[in-house]
């Protein structure tokens, strides 16, 4: 009797110690995952990140979005309302939080990574008692529990970033195949090592770790003779287009999402330009709108640092010292300086030097690029001028000041010269926001610049403005964000004008995607230094390998317990041994294969190679650049790197048993 024929034919294979360590992660991850029912460290700042993505509010982190729009989604689909206030660590969470989805992604991610690492370990070659016990240490770490059970985003940089070396490790034991499942192993890679880099930027040190694994698997392959030129040309196009066009889709695509979900004004915004501040609703626009599109001879405006702090040139009645502290002498003039809050002081007039009165004429006198104008102080009446003296806190650059006549051989030197950088796009004619400008003063040839250095209490601790040779800088770009036109000549009518004066709404001013886009990676990638701050759980690179110091991430107000952040030391310490161990043995390795002594068979040679290239390079690529950063650092910024460390351990243990 014939049997029927057969359609379907399932094989399910089940891997008995990866289940086993994937539910003892979930066993330790989600247990009590809502105690404490309070804020715990850097949930006070990604809680309120979250709440804000509910409320559709711009903020601004220096950090890729991807972490915070996944628990966002968990948030959304709790019904999370984003009206709780995360105000300090240790408050209570209210009913309208959900503790549970919030900190449920993260102890997902926590709970896979550990038998993610296993599988890992075994694509890199490793026996399954090696990749068991990589698993079991990450397992029974307990930085790394810690960091899982709470809103943090190290849980899941370090799971994209092991899955994208699984991928990229399982692509490389297929290299002489070049079909679409080789194809689609290296796309998975590069999506999951671009995942990192949207986590936290230093994902892009695993990104980075995956490209230099691809470009040495494929200069290996040259010499085979097996290959035509025109096959290793095809392969190297495919490897480089796959590399650049994936990370860079995706990187894109997850700023869309977030700059799509958040275009309300909020809390954040002045760390932005004029013009980004402007696009939001209810932003900068509400203040601004209606106001003249062209600066024009009697404009009344406020001057912003464009880009990196925000800040006005400002200036009051009160004059510099004689002498500074270091026994240089000032002009005596009146003070110019940056002010960092909205201000009366921070109101200037554009006046033509041929011209005494100040009223704004019909047609307006439009200022262009190029043209020669005086700055007088909205209050004071007093031109912005420069002159060979040394600025009060820089002085290599020239001070900066309001003219005051004392009838001495110091003439005014007030005049500035228009220089519109972004004439292409906004053309030549200075208008409100969107014209980045220079001024030049005229008889030094140098232009105004913010110096990012504090003046003392005799400045009021505002920020110092000089001039400077160096023309071509980001802190000698300006912008026009407030702006009136002057109806009054009489001083006390302007003075009037100005305290009385408000401005009515009417319409946003349009900015191109692509434009916030640009400005918000530059915001990100080059922070403001002011931001450096010390902690008292802050700590050096140089602390990490040894844990010296924990973090206390809570303290119960009412009873004894808390959460501490540390280390299970037995795991740290090996790892820290296994390190200087690998590393001695390979130079040892390398040195007696120059003298042709041979120790190992060229096939454990192989191994020991490519682990060190995968594991103790990725320590290394995820460790040293913090040592080339000036912000302030905790411990969990090793948690990358020590992923590494921890794995390496069992991989340093087989070879010296075998």
């Amino acid at each position: 009797r014939r049997k029927p024929p057969i359609f379907f034919r399932f094989n399910i294979q089940v891997d008995m110690v990866a289940l086993t360590f994937f539910f003892c992660g979930l066993a330790t991850r989600f247990y009590k995952l809502a105690q404490p029912k309070n804020i715990v460290f850097d949930e006070l700042h990604f809680g309120k990140y979250v709440g804000m993505y509910m409320k559709n509010i711009f903020f601004f982190d220096l950090h890729p979005p991807l972490g915070k729009l996944l628990i966002s989604l968990a948030a959304s689909l709790a019904d999370f309302n984003g009206k709780f206030k995360f105000d300090k660590i240790g408050s209570p969470y209210d009913d309208s939080v959900p503790i549970f989805a919030l900190r449920f992604i993260p102890a997902l991610c926590g709970s896979l990574m550990i038998p993610s690492a296993y599988y890992l370990l075994l694509e890199l070659g490793c026996r399954q008692w090696t990749a068991a016990l990589g698993a079991f240490l990450i397992l029974f770490d307990n930085a790394f529990l810690t960091q899982s059970r709470f809103i943090l985003m190290e849980p899941m940089l370090l799971l994209t970033t092991i899955l994208g070396l699984l991928f990229l490790l399982k692509y490389r034991n297929m290299r002489h195949s070049l079909g679409i499942i080789w194809w689609i192993t290296l796309a998975c890679s590069m999506v999951f090592l671009t995942f990192s880099s949207c986590i936290k930027y230093i994902g892009f040190s695993a990104l980075s770790l995956g490209v230099v694994i691809v470009w040495r698997d494929f200069w290996g392959i040259l010499p085979d003779k097996r290959l035509s030129n025109k096959q290793l040309l095809f392969r190297g196009l495919l490897l480089g287009g796959t590399m650049l066009l994936i990370p860079l889709s995706i990187y894109i695509a997850v700023f869309h999402v977030h700059l799509s979900l958040l275009y309300k004004a909020g809390p954040h915004d002045s760390i932005m330009t004029s013009a980004f501040q402007a696009s939001l609703e209810g932003g900068l626009a509400s203040i601004t709108k209606g106001q003249p599109l062209e600066v024009a001879h009697g404009s009344q405006v406020t001057l912003r640092h464009t880009h990196g702090k925000a800040c006005w040139l400002h200036s009051h009645a009160e004059v510099y010292p004689i002498r500074y502290t270091d026994k240089r002498g000032s002009s005596h003039q009146q003070q110019v300086t940056c002010y960092t809050f909205k201000d009366l002081n921070n109101w200037w007039i554009i006046r033509r030097p041929n011209k005494s009165n100040l009223v704004v004429t019909s047609p307006p006198d439009a200022i262009k690029h190029g043209d020669i104008v005086h700055l007088i102080h909205g209050i004071t009446g007093r031109a912005l001028n420069s002159h060979d003296v040394s600025a009060p806190i820089s002085p290599h650059n020239q001070e900066v000041s309001c003219y005051i006549d004392y009838n001495v051989s110091m003439p005014a030197q007030n005049l500035w010269k228009v220089d519109i950088i972004n004439r292409e796009v906004e053309g030549d004619v200075w208008h409100t926001i969107q014209s980045q400008v220079r001024l030049i003063h005229v008889n030094s040839s140098q232009a105004l610049k913010y110096s990012g250095r504090q003046l003392p209490a005799w400045g009021f601790n505002q920020m110092e403005i000089v001039t400077d040779a160096v023309l071509q800088q980001d802190d000698t770009v300006w912008n026009v964000e407030e702006h009136r036109y002057t109806r009054f000549d009489d001083e006390k009518e302007r003075e009037r004008d100005l305290i009385n004066a408000e401005m009515i709404p009417l319409q946003g001013t349009k900015l191109s995607w692509w434009t916030k886009f640009s400005e918000l990676q530059y915001k990100m990638l080059f922070p403001s230094q002011e931001n450096v701050q010390s902690h008292m759980y802050s700590s050096d690179p140089l602390e990490w390998p040894l844990m010296t110091r924990g973090i206390a991430y809570w303290v119960s107000s009412q009873h004894n317990g808390q959460i501490h952040l540390v280390g299970n030391i037995a795991v740290w310490y090996a790892g820290t041994v296994c390190l200087i161990l690998y590393s001695s043995l390979f130079v040892f390795y390398l040195l007696r294969r120059r003298r042709l002594c041979f120790d190992v068979d060229p096939e454990t040679w192989d191994h020991f190679v490519n682990a060190g290239i995968t594991l103790f390079c990725g320590f290394l690529f995820h460790f040293l650049p913090y040592f080339f950063m000036d912000r302030t650092l905790f411990l969990h910024h090793y948690f990358p790197a020590l992923l590494f460390k921890v794995l390496l351990t069992p991989v340093v243990i087989e070879h010296i048993h075998v």
